[in-house]
Order: structure tokens, then sequence, then C-alpha cells
């Protein structure tokens, strides 16, 4: 998917919604249990309750990898369904990955070719040559970590060297570039959201993925006040606000509603921001 395909639905939807599928087995719905695939069947009750409200679905590979074979066959499934009947739709693969160029070149290829997902999460930490074999792959995108919203990101983002520069404006201003804005996004989490003008300031046109709204208490309005641009530039993540509203028969119903919710939210920022009509 190009950059412009996804302005388009951004648009088309009057949305910047991301539903992060992050599908923990020990809080699915307990009818569900039952079923061969209960996984797959969750992801699938909660893609068609909210596909038409979100331009992306972000699945976190550690609930699935736990899982061991069942778990990776759940993915493939769910990533099969979104691509056959939601094509539209922006694909997420959070990995976390990077390690040296031929390792790096086989986690492309597992996650690009063999899974087919637009986009990958990717930790600089390695610097150039674990992130260029992903890059390498037309129409997908590198979502590289810059400031995560976890405690620990006190840890080493904000070291502060001899320039006065940051750790994570440095990865910001040396990964920027190894490609450009068609093939590089950045991960920005929502609680850091009042460093997003300092961020715009070094990566102006550049899709930023925004996890931590919802559940971990990251404000949608302090994002967009701060993190949005001329193509919007935002995809923001729900994940356990939108499909673990609800554990009981009426999860999916939930799930839209509070999947409506902030897309409601988000089209009235982007009217207010001239980007929709």
């Amino acid at each position: 998917m190009t950059k412009q395909e996804l302005f388009n639905q951004l648009v088309t939807k009057k949305s910047f919604l991301c539903v992060g599928l992050d599908s923990d087995y020990n809080k699915l719905p307990k009818h569900l249990l039952n079923l061969s695939d209960p996984i797959f069947e969750f992801n699938k009750n909660i893609i068609d309750a909210t596909a038409q409200y979100t331009i992306a679905y972000k699945p976190n590979l550690a609930f699935y990898e736990s899982n061991g074979i069942s778990g990776w066959q759940s993915l493939e499934k769910t990533v099969k369904y979104i691509k056959e009947k939601y094509p539209e739709i922006f694909l997420i693969a959070d990995a976390k990955r990077g390690d040296i160029g031929n390792t790096s070149k086989m986690y492309a290829k597992a996650f690009f070719e063999n899974l087919n997902f637009d986009a990958i999460t990717v930790a600089p930490y390695m610097g150039e040559d674990s992130v260029t074999p992903f890059l390498a792959y037309p129409n997908k995108f590198v979502i590289i970590l810059a400031l995560t919203s976890n405690k620990g990101a006190n840890d080493f983002q904000f070291f502060t060297n001899e320039n006065n520069e940051r750790l994570y404006e440095k990865v910001l201003k040396t990964s920027k570039t190894w490609g450009n804005s068609d093939n590089i996004m950045y991960v920005v989490g929502a609680t850091q959201a009042q460093m997003l003008s300092e961020i715009r300031k070094i990566v102006p046109n550049h899709f930023l993925l925004v996890p931590g709204v919802g559940a971990q208490g990251g404000s949608l309005q302090e994002v967009s006040k701060y993190g949005i641009n001329s193509e919007c530039g935002l995809i923001v993540n729900s994940s356990r606000g939108i499909i673990f509203a609800d554990t009981t028969a009426d999860f999916a119903v939930k799930a839209e509603f509070e999947a409506k919710k902030i897309q409601q939210e988000m089209e009235e920022i982007l009217l207010k921001n001239s980007l929709i009509k």
C-alpha cells in the first residue's frame, strides 16, 4: 500500500484509527473457547464489527507466538481474512524486529512475502544495516521505534549527548536518511503527546503510529493538537479499549460502539483541520 492510498482511505472513512489485535487467549469471551480456533473467531468478529471505522489493524505478534504453532495459524488466517475481505485496510505486524542484515532480510521475507503485511515495527538499536532489508520492498513500510509510552522509555530514550541532543532525536535524524516518508513511519507513544511538536520539526511529513490512546491513558485530542500535519500523518492505535470493552457474547457489538465513538471524534478533528469536507 502506498502513502497516497493510505491517505485516501483516511479521507473516505473520516478516521485515522488503528485497532490493535492484541488477542490475549486468557481474555477471550468464554463462549469462544470451545471453538477450534478461538483467537481467529474472536479476531474475525472484531474485524467485521470495526472495519468501517478503522484504516489499520495491528496484530501484536506476542499474543500469537506465545501460543506456538496454533498461534501462528491464527495469525495467518487473520491476515488472509483481512486481505481478502478488507483489502483497503493497512495491516501492521507489531513485531519489533531488528537484527544483523542477513537476519533482518529473513524477517522481511517472513512478514512482507509470506504473510503479506503492509508494514512492520522495527527496533533501530543495531543501526542502518538492520533496517535496510525491510526497505527493499516497494509499497511496504518500516515503522521505527522512536519514542515509546512505557515507563522504561526514560532509561535510554531521553539520554542527552554533548550536543544536547536526546537519543530519540538522534534516532529520528539518522534514520530518516535511510528512506523517506513513502517507506518509513515512526512509533511515538500517545503519553508523550507534547513531544510531538518537537518530533514534527524533525520528521514533518512522515506518518506516526501512536499507541497508548485509551486504556494506557493517552489523549487523542493532545496527540492531534501536536502531531497532525497536512496529510493527517497520524495512525492512532487503540487495542484493549476496543477489543476487550466487553467479554460477553455481545463483545463485537461493544467493540463496534467503541470504535465508532473514536472515529466520530477523529472526524471532528479532521474537519477542524480541513482534511475532509
